[in-house]
Order: structure tokens, then sequence, then C-alpha cells
């Protein structure tokens, strides 16, 4: 078989969600973040719109990440709802990480294209990301809080740009659980 099929093959496998409060400690050089964006804008995307952004978060702004998603969730929680322990998570988060980047999306009119299909695209570059980061032993996990409705004004976000999610960033513990999917032949089928 081809070595490089054989490569991606046992990368794609071996990608797991790994959180924040699994990574490491140390510090992700940015040109290796740069590397890994690099492969993320690789992803296809109809009409050549690229509509993906990142936001690169690290340093002190991981804890301005970490005020924010607080605050939002204290502040937008009824209180009999409310958890110290969500509450908690939702700061740590980001301090537990060694960079975050923001998903965001600036799309195109839904005349040049619609947009589940910018959605898409996006989700792709974020795969290509997350399988850069697996190659690289890099833990990686992309989260969707309720937080990124209002993460706007943190984020410096254009009128045509949103949030679709937080992607923590930090070294991968030495045991990764193993995982298992549905078998080929039970989610495919002949015409």
């Amino acid at each position: 078989m081809n070595t490089n099929f054989e490569i991606i093959s046992q990368i794609i496998r071996h990608r797991r969600s790994v959180y924040p409060h699994q990574f490491k400690p140390g510090l992700i050089a940015e040109t290796l973040i740069d590397k890994i964006l690099e492969n993320g804008i690789w992803a296809p995307n109809h009409k050549m719109t690229q509509p993906w952004r990142y936001i690169r978060i690290q340093g002190k702004a991981l804890l301005e990440l970490s005020n924010f998603l607080a605050d939002w969730y204290k502040s937008n929680t009824p209180a009999d709802q409310f958890s110290e322990m969500k509450w908690k998570k939702a700061g740590e988060r980001p301090l537990q990480s060694a960079y975050v980047l923001a998903i965001c999306i600036s799309r195109s009119p839904v005349s040049v294209v619609p947009e589940w299909e910018e959605t898409s695209a996006l989700a792709m570059s974020v795969q290509n990301i997350w399988l850069s980061c697996a190659a690289l032993n890099i833990g990686a996990y992309w989260s969707t809080p309720g937080a990124i409705k209002g993460i706007g004004s943190l984020l410096n976000l254009t009128g045509q740009e949103e949030c679709l999610g937080l992607f923590y960033m930090g070294w991968a513990p030495d045991l990764i659980p193993d995982s298992t999917r549905i078998p080929v032949d039970k989610i495919s089928r002949y015409l």
C-alpha cells in the first residue's frame, strides 16, 4: 500500500478530542501555529471564498478569554441552573491551554455560496488543523460554548464575521484513549 496513505490513515485514526485539563505544560511555538494554520487554509471551498478566519489567543489574552467566559456564564445562566463547577471550568479552559484559536467565519452573500457550504468549508479547515495537531502530538478540542454568541466584542469581529467556536490547543498527554467507529459495512450501501 502507498506509504502516504498509511501515514494519513494513521493520523486520521489517532486524532482525538483532548481536553484542556489533559494538556501537558509547554508553549507552542508561533512558527508551528503558522504551519498548522497554513494546512487549514488548504481546505476545499466553493468558488474560493475562503470563509475561515482564525483569531489567535495566547499569553495574557488567555486570561482575558478566561474572564470573559466565566463572566458570560455567570451573567447568562439563571440562578436555579447555575453550577459553580461549570462556572469554574469555563474560566479554567483557556488557562489550561497553550493556545486558543477562535474559529470564525466571514460569510459571502447567499447569492454567491449557500451558507451551509461555507460552514462546511470552515469545518474542513478545522479538520485540517486538527489532523495537523494530531501529527505533531498537540492535543486539541473544538468547543462551542453559549458564550460565542456574545464574544464578538472581545474578538473585535467585523460585521461580516461570526464566531463558531473555540479551538483549545496544548501538548497531548502521553496516553490518548482508543476509540471505535461503526464498521464501514454498517454505514454504507450499494445503489
